[in-house]
This record gives C-alpha cells, sequence and structure tokens, in this order.
C-alpha cells in the first residue's frame, strides 16, 4: 500500500532514451498497483467538455473531482501544469539551464522539500485525500499519454502541491530581488548584474485585477452581480468546473496544476482577488560580526550565531547535469537574501503552505458570508484582497488577509533595524482590525490594485482609523475610472455590468492632454514645433477621451503617454509624485510638445502615417502553445480597442512591440473576465484569452479571440442541465 504523502525524487535526463528508460521505471515502480487503482478512481468521475472545451467535471467525492479535473488540465495543457511545479520546488535551472540559478536559490530558501514532505504527512485527513488524488489525477493523465514527455517531472507526489499554495502570478517570495541575491550569493558585483524592470526607471505594466460587487438594491432584478476580471500574463489560468456529491460545484479560473478555482463562483456565492498594497512582509537590515569561524547577529544586548543551511541548485548545461552549493543564512527574522552597505538584509514573510492550502480549497465551498468569513480567519491569502457576493444579497471587500501587527511608527516600506526588538511582529491584525466592508450603503465595493479608502465611494474605510502599514499604494486611474462607472447608478443587470468593465473612457489623459494642449496654445507662434504638431493637437482636442478601434487619437495619446513615461517616468517615481500630476506640473512645456512630435514620428516611421486607427496597431495574436509566446506582422491577429490599464482602461491590454513587429502584441491584461448574477439560481457570462486549450491543434486554442477583443461575453453551462445540446464529448479520464 503506498504511503499517501509517499516521496519519489524524479531527476532530469539528458536525452530521450534516458527520459524513456526514466518514465519505464517509474511505470515499473508504481507498477499495475497504482494503475489499477487509478483506473478504479477514474470509474468515479465524469468529464463533459462543453463547445468551448470547457471541462465540467462530476465526481461522487471532492477527491474524485480533484482527480478528474488535474487529468482535465494535463489534457489541455500539461506543459504549463508542470512548468508551475518546477518553478515552485526551484528547479528551473535543471530544464533551462545556469541562468535559473538564482531564481532556484530564492525558491530553495523558502521551500525545503524534506520539510514539506512532513508537512504533508501531518495534514488533515481530508486535505491529504485531495493532495492524493491531485497526484493520482496528473499521474493517470501521463500513464494514458505516453506520446507526453515531462521536462523534469516524471511522477508528481502528493507533498509538491504543497509547494504552490496560493495561485497568484507573482507570490511573496517573488518579492526578493535577484539581483541583491545574486550579488551577495554569487559574489558578484551588482555593476555586473541585471537586476530586472523592478529596478527601472519607467512605470511597469500594471498587474492584477478588477474586482466589483453590486448589492441587490443597486440592480433591475435585486439580485447581486460579481464582476471577476483578472489581469495577468495570457493563458495563466484555465476555466473549468469541478463538482461532487459532497457539496463542491465551484467554476472559474484555475491556475494550471492547482486542485481549487482560485476566482471563481459556486451556486451560492462567489469571490474575486486582486493584488494588494497590503504590507504582508518586512525587511531587515542585521548587523553581522564574525567571531573566529562563527557568524553572529545583533539582536537587542544578544549576540545570536547565524543558522546556516546547505542548498545545492543543479543546473542544466550542455555536457548533462551540473550543480552550484551554496550555504544560506538565516536570522530569526528569515533568509539573508543580501546586502546593504555594511548590514546583511533578510526578509520575513508568511510560510503556512498546509492551512494557506486548506484556506485556498475551503473557499471554494463557502456558500455564505459567515461561511467565506471563517475561511479568512486562516490568514494565508498575504498579498491580496477579496471581493465577495452571495445569494443572500451579501456583498464585502477583505483588504489583504495576513497583516503582522507592527510598532506604528516604524516606516515598513523601508528595511527596518533587525536589532532593535521593538521591531517584531505582534501576531496579525484580525479581520475586523484591517479595513473590511459588508454592505456598505454605496451598494456597490470595488478593487483595482489601489488603495481601499475609495472601496465603496463614501462608505469607504476611513484611512486615519489604520495604521499605515495596512496599503502602501495609492489611487489609480484605473480606480478612479470604476468609481466614475458605479456611482449613482441603480439599474445594473449582468449586460450593464459587462458594459461598465469595458468602459472605454481613459481616465490618465485628462489632465496630461489638457497639460499639452494648454503648452501648445502658450507656445510662441512662430515656433517650428508648434506648427508641427498643430494638425495633431486638434486630433487630441477633439477627442472624447475613449478607445476605439477606428480612433486615430487613442494612437496619437498612447504613443504620446509612452514617450512622456520614458523622459520623466523615473524622475516622478523618484519625486513621489503621479507621473500625470507630474507631467501638468513639473515638466517643461517644451518636452511635453516635442514628444508629441517624437510619437507622431515614431508612428510615421512604423506604419507610414501618423494618422493610424488604433485597431490596426493594438493586436491580440496566439500563434503557439509556447509559454513564452511569438509574434509576426504576416500572421494572422484580432484589433483589441482597450488599451492598457496605464491610462485608466478598466479592460486591461498591455501589449507593446516586439523584435521583428511594428504591431504591438498584447501578452497580458483580462485573461478571464466573468460577469456572475446570484439568486435562486446563479447565472453568469464568461471569455478567456484565446481560448481553453494550449494545443494550437485543437478548435479551442483561439475561439474566444474575437468574443474577448469585443467583450462579447458567452453564457457559462453551470447547471448540468445546460450542457445539453452543448457536449462535445463526454468520457470518464483514460477513455
Amino acid at each position: 500500500m503506498r504511503s499517501i504523502c509517499s516521496v519519489v525524487f524524479a531527476g532530469i535526463f539528458t536525452t530521450s532514451g534516458l527520459i524513456f528508460a526514466a518514465r519505464a521505471a517509474v511505470a515499473q515502480e508504481s507498477g499495475t498497483s497504482d494503475l489499477h487503482r487509478w483506473e478504479q478512481e477514474a470509474k468515479n468521475v465524469t468529464i463533459l467538455r462543453d463547445d468551448w472545451g470547457i471541462a465540467h467535471v462530476y465526481g461522487k467525492t471532492d477527491a474524485d473531482a480533484v482527480f478528474g479535473m488535474t487529468y482535465a488540465q494535463g489534457e489541455d495543457d500539461f506543459n504549463r501544469v508542470e512548468t508551475n511545479y518546477i518553478n515552485a520546488m526551484g528547479r528551473l535551472a535543471e530544464v533551462e539551464g545556469e541562468s535559473k540559478i538564482y531564481q532556484d536559490l530564492r525558491m530553495k530558501l523558502f521551500i525545503d522539500s524534506v520539510e514539506i514532505k512532513k508537512e504533508c504527512a501531518a495534514s488533515p485527513e481530508w486535505l491529504k485525500k485531495l493532495m492524493n488524488a491531485w497526484a493520482d489525477g496528473l499521474n493517470f493523465y501521463l500513464a494514458k499519454h505516453p506520446e507526453v514527455k515531462p521536462r523534469l517531472i516524471q511522477k508528481f507526489e502528493p507533498w509538491m502541491a504543497l509547494t504552490f499554495t496560493e495561485g497568484s502570478i507573482g507570490g511573496d517570495i517573488e518579492r526578493v530581488n535577484l539581483g541583491t541575491l545574486e550579488a551577495f550569493y554569487g559574489k558578484v558585483p551588482m555593476s555586473q548584474i541585471h537586476v530586472g524592470s523592478d529596478e527601472d526607471d519607467e512605470e511597469e505594466e500594471p498587474t492584477g485585477s478588477n474586482g466589483i460587487a453590486i448589492a441587490p438594491s443597486n440592480t433591475v432584478n435585486h439580485r447581486s452581480l460579481l464582476l471577476i476580471n483578472p489581469h495577468t500574463s495570457f493563458f495563466f489560468r484555465s476555466e473549468l468546473q469541478m463538482v461532487s456529491e459532497e457539496g463542491l460545484d465551484a467554476y472559474g479560473a484555475v491556475t494550471w496544476g492547482q486542485f481549487f478555482v482560485y476566482q471563481g463562483f459556486n451556486d451560492r456565492a462567489g469571490w474575486m482577488h486582486t493584488s494588494s498594497g497590503v504590507s504582508q512582509l518586512s525587511f531587515y537590515l542585521e548587523t553581522v560580526e564574525k567571531k573566529g569561524d562563527k557568524l553572529f547577529y545583533r539582536y537587542g544586548k544578544e549576540e545570536r550565531p547565524l543558522e546556516t543551511k546547505e542548498i545545492t541548485v543543479p543546473y542544466k548545461t550542455d555536457t548533462g547535469l551540473a550543480s552550484k552549493k551554496f550555504t544560506a543564512y538565516y536570522t530569526s527574522h528569515g533568509p539573508v537574501i543580501g546586502e546593504s552597505g555594511s548590514k546583511w538584509l533578510t526578509i520575513h514573510l508568511m510560510q503556512e503552505p498546509v492551512k494557506a492550502l486548506m484556506q485556498s480549497y475551503s473557499r471554494t465551498k463557502a456558500k455564505t458570508y459567515e461561511d467565506f468569513r471563517q475561511t479568512m480567519e486562516l490568514h494565508t491569502n498575504s498579498s491580496n484582497n477579496t471581493i465577495f457576493a452571495d445569494a443572500d444579497g451579501d456583498i464585502a471587500y477583505f483588504h489583504g488577509n495576513f497583516i503582522p501587527r507592527r510598532d506604528a511608527s516604524f516606516d515598513w516600506t523601508k528595511p527596518v533595524d533587525g536589532s532593535n526588538p521593538a521591531t517584531e511582529w505582534h501576531g496579525l491584525l484580525s479581520v475586523d482590525e484591517s479595513p473590511h466592508l459588508l454592505n456598505p450603503k454605496s451598494g456597490w465595493l470595488y478593487n483595482s490594485n489601489n488603495w481601499p479608502w475609495s472601496a465603496a465611494g463614501s462608505s469607504s474605510p476611513k484611512k486615519e482609523d489604520f495604521p499605515p502599514y495596512v496599503e502602501t499604494g495609492g489611487e489609480t486611474a484605473r480606480g478612479l475610472h470604476v468609481i466614475r462607472v458605479l456611482q449613482g447608478k441603480k439599474d445594473f443587470t449582468v449586460d450593464t455590468l459587462i458594459v461598465a468593465a469595458y468602459d472605454s473612457y481613459l481616465t490618465w489623459f485628462e489632465k496630461p492632454i489638457s497639460a499639452l494642449i494648454r503648452a501648445w496654445e502658450e507656445a510662441p507662434a512662430h515656433q517650428t514645433l508648434k506648427a508641427k504638431v498643430s494638425e495633431q493637437i486638434q486630433t487630441l482636442r477633439a477627442w472624447d477621451l475613449r478607445w476605439g478601434l477606428d480612433s486615430v487619437a487613442t494612437s496619437l495619446a498612447v504613443f504620446w503617454g509612452e514617450e512622456m513615461r520614458r523622459r520623466f517616468g523615473g524622475e516622478s517615481k523618484r519625486a513621489g509624485v503621479y507621473l500625470s500630476d507630474y507631467i501638468c506640473n513639473k515638466a517643461p512645456k517644451e518636452a511635453l510638445l516635442q514628444s508629441l512630435s517624437d510619437a507622431s514620428d515614431n508612428l510615421a516611421a512604423d506604419f507610414g502615417k501618423w494618422r493610424m486607427p488604433w485597431g490596426d496597431i493594438n493586436r491580440f495574436q496566439r500563434l503557439t502553445g509556447d509559454i513564452v509566446q511569438p509574434f509576426s506582422d504576416t500572421g494572422p491577429s484580432t484589433p483589441v480597442g482597450f488599451t492598457s490599464a496605464v491610462w485608466g482602461s478598466i479592460a486591461s491590454f498591455g501589449a507593446r512591440a516586439y523584435p521583428g513587429t511594428k504591431r504591438w502584441y498584447g501578452t497580458s491584461g483580462n485573461s478571464f473576465v466573468a460577469v456572475v448574477e446570484f439568486g435562486d439560481k446563479v447565472r453568469a457570462r464568461a471569455v478567456t484569452a484565446g481560448g481553453e486549450s494550449g494545443h494550437p491543434s485543437s478548435p479551442h486554442f483561439n475561439d474566444e479571440a474575437e468574443r474577448y477583443s469585443t467583450g462579447k461575453l458567452r453564457e457559462v453551462y453551470f447547471y448540468r442541465d445546460q450542457l445539453t445540446g452543448h457536449t462535445e464529448r463526454e468520457y470518464q479520464p483514460g477513455r
């Protein structure tokens, strides 16, 4: 009998022959008993693929549903499933080479497989069953598809599920800067390291999501509504439904390889996560001294010895596997992740994989606000805000879910003195102590990765009621836009909430375009630059600040905005001023006009003229199933009207030109959109970027591209009788 958290360590082999041998060895080790058990599990599962290729998985137990949904995920995109766990376990360098060594080291500083296996063995029995079923479903998929060649993981083990428990596109561990990590552990000068976009001057493409909940008092049908709109890299999650006879009935976006619906709904309630500005972790500056052959760090009046751990990172080379060994250092706060001046830098963050997986799964079965609130008491959804709505008419906002209680006299946006005991955490803020809304008088609430102080208009939480570390961000152009479409409106329906989610107004340009026009008006009449951009100014003067496929003004404004970001993004960030305000109040007026001239020249150079309709530039394209997408101006693509969220577009499409292209191609932003109405029965409409399948040969690889680009959401077949006439295939796993 196999232990429920048994372990098989699978390596990587450099030739197809060795890979085949490894698979054969695994199959022999598993023997007929594992295969027979998987086949018995499969008999308890039915998968219905609807006419969009979406899997609706039905099982007798929750474990059966998990088994079936991981099998279905393997069918749709095994590469993304496996890659997520290769990354989560800190093993990317084994398949991608030396360049990933420090990314793997970063993961291994926190993810220790020996400890994870112990936690797996000690986890609750119900969770063990789910982890076991998770591994079984993926292993059964591999057993039934010998043509699929894993990059690394020849056999999935239940403990692996605990290495990736939250579902966000970038977890807390990714706050550790790879440049400073390499400089410290690789003993490489920072001047020789490219530290990444987090150190760049230019403003980054906004990630995160939109979540909106509307109370019954503001809807035509007197039922609560929920907008689920994650902004991630495209194809980061699948769309599916999992149902059991034990009360599970969840639908929505599932991060590849995980066994819970991350953002979605059941028949009574729905939840949407957005990236939070909460300070959920702390950086510490440690005073380290060497005495003899040992290292100590100062803590109050004490000198404590640093703990050490040997970490080996294998990596792929042209001749096979090599490895690099590191001595990792730890204080009571956490691992050493770099150096700042004469101090060593450590990070303290949440490390509760079992509780995190319990919370991620159990919230999918919560049918009421009280049920959902109970899951929040686990406090492991660390980097997210949550928007909630249910069939009882409740709407709610939860700000963060892991907020350490700290001394508010310290600036927690910067590293603090690790030798000072006053900088320690003192437990966590409760839900009631954190920004939180339940049924606000406004009748609506939202979050768009902005601060919570505008979450429900005049009904919002008050900044002065909370310590400053509960929110480190600010308002955004997108947040202002959401307020604009929600405030004062009482007649929402599913259709009008969809319209609101795709409202075309670009809030960011309100003040900067006015400043640009003023700069032109005030420029001397004889100035050559004024004459050169005269027609462009008239185009922008007549613009209603709305994006559109045929809009020349959108193209001109976006290209001008990008020029302003390049010129002044770094300066505005260092000054602590929003770029839009910096443009209006600090940027030289001539620079505004020169940037418009340069934007026009760039358009003309790329497309032959500056009068280019936005839809001819901004495109959605999916040519291959590669995780990193290639793009080509000669390949088929679909015009997209909505822009980057930088400019205040609620529907987000992060696009740019790539080597060899003039057109801009999107890789992030709206990845899944659903609008849900709760009542006696749940009703929903949704769309996924591109399509459900990761296989170019599948009819569902790109069948949603046009709907995605136009916001024409399709009906969700939530109830089994809705699948009548909309089922392409009904089968059991392995058949």
